[in-house]
């Protein structure tokens, strides 16, 4: 147990100074566009909105190929890491051509769908910018993607770091355009962001060659021309991935619909919320962060068919996520309070900050088991009782907060994400009881499509 902790520990740590490192970036960089105007900050907060909507989708192709590759490498297949690798690079070369073409072409109607005037026009600029880079954030987020499924979560972090502060760096050159510079506004927002990403993504290239990784993930085993392998890996990637696509993706939704309810309070709830939203960033990036650590680690057990292990891991992951979700409510309910008071000095907001990291307390340590178990059982082929969970919880979470929030007012909304956590906890465990009480997919029998194990090589999920 005291292992896989520090196992869990190690890999876990750099991922949360990865994650952290993008969330400071991006406050700060939104600071820069704010002394543009209200129309510049809404043209980037939609950008932001369809960014985290393009993620979802690249996350199928990096969680998924982060999960194979780590799975076959604890098979000790480096045949199978090879096609990984190279059906994980197709994958990435496809999804972002059929995500940034149409993006950029339709880049002025994705724009006025949402905004008009001045905001509309910024977002269409930002957007001619944004969409057609998007491949530089599809190929870091894969190459990260790999780095962790060889168990290496420290080279991302630091490619990070490099990318947030070169970000930090060039934003306000871009945007603002001191000395001879020219000013380029919300342009030179996605122009920095683009240019950060490019070099970051050069960076890592190169330090994959330097260090010889190419050669030992891709296998170089002399099969390099099996594509049909390939192919067939990059059906298994997306099939293993997906609930992590899902999962986001399904968040990300409920999140905009939990925004609509609590905006039918007021702009004080409004700012509140988004205030409390922050905060509560910092800490649940550490649920993420030990949800990837755990599912490297569970995937790699299940590679090499160890069921006693992996229902180590499963303990010593719940404690884990137990233990900081516990700090995280503690936290949130005793600073809420200070808090609030270092972003604003109005006092309606305030007010509304507070209710909501007090509500929060309640949730977070459901929400961090749900979380991190569910990249226990994702990498270990029981992936639709995750999807199942996830969805219903969410609805749940919907179906409270419009309920409580007629007795209750803006304080029911806080409520709803408690109840939609404890569903969530609720039904993973029910579904996937039988596979705890068998030993997490029974030693690494690993599904690829949502549980179902659907290789007979070595191969995961």
């Amino acid at each position: 147990m005291r292992g896989q902790l520090r196992r869990l520990m190690a890999l876990a740590g750099p991922v949360y100074a990865e994650l952290l490192s993008g969330v400071v970036a991006s406050v700060i960089g939104t600071l820069w566009v704010a002394g543009l105007g209200g129309a510049a900050v809404a043209a980037v907060t939609l950008a932001g909105t369809v960014e985290n909507v393009l993620l979802g989708l690249a996350l199928v192709v990096g969680s998924g190929a982060s999960v194979r590759l780590s799975h076959a490498l604890g098979a000790g297949d480096r045949a199978q890491a090879a096609h990984t690798v190279r059906a994980a690079w197709w994958l990435c070369a496809a999804g972002s051509a059929a995500l940034a073409v149409p993006g950029f072409l339709l880049r002025d109607r994705l724009a006025g769908a949402f905004l008009d005037g001045e905001a509309a026009a910024h977002a269409a600029g930002y957007f001619t910018v944004a969409l057609p880079a998007f491949a530089l954030f599809f190929g870091q987020l894969v190459a990260d993607e790999l780095f962790k499924g060889s168990g290496d979560t420290r080279t991302p972090m630091r490619i990070a770091l490099l990318s947030n502060a070169l970000l930090l760096l060039l934003d306000p050159l871009f945007i603002l355009g001191p000395g001879p510079l020219p000013a380029l506004g919300v342009p030179g927002a996605a122009l920095a962001l683009a240019l950060s990403r490019a070099i970051a993504l050069t960076a890592t290239l190169r330090l994959r060659r330097r260090a010889g990784r190419q050669p030992r993930t891709t296998g170089d085993t002399g099969d390099t021309g099996d594509t049909g392998r390939a192919a067939v890996e990059a059906v298994r990637i997306l099939r293993a991935g997906a609930p992590f696509g899902l999962d986001f993706t399904a968040r990300m939704a409920v999140g905009a619909a939990q925004l609509a309810l609590v905006a039918g309070f007021g702009v004080a709830a409004v700012a509140g919320y988004g205030l409390g939203y922050r905060v509560l960033l910092i800490v649940t990036m550490a649920f993420y962060a030990l949800r990837q650590a755990a599912a490297i680690e569970a995937a790699r057990l299940a590679g090499a068919r160890d069921g006693a292990a992996l229902r180590i891991l499963r303990r010593a992951t719940g404690r884990l996520a137990g233990l900081i979700g516990a700090v995280s409510a503690a936290l949130s309910a005793t600073l809420a309070g200070p808090l609030a008071a270092l972003f604003t000095e109005d006092r309606a907001v305030a007010g509304q900050a507070v209710g909501f990291l007090h509500a929060a307390a309640l949730y977070l340590v459901p929400y961090a088991l749900v979380v991190a178990l569910g990249g226990v059982h994702q990498a270990a082929g029981a992936g639709r009782p995750l999807v199942v969970s996830v969805l219903l919880g969410l609805g749940a979470q919907l179906g409270a907060s419009a309920a409580l929030s007629g007795p209750l007012g803006v304080s029911g909304v806080w409520l709803g994400p408690a109840v939609g956590a404890t569903v969530q906890l609720a039904l993973l465990v029910a579904l996937t009881w039988d596979g705890r009480r068998r030993g997490v997919c029974q030693g690494g029998a690993h599904g690829t499509h949502f549980g179902r194990a659907a290789d007979s090589a070595p191969a995961r999920r």
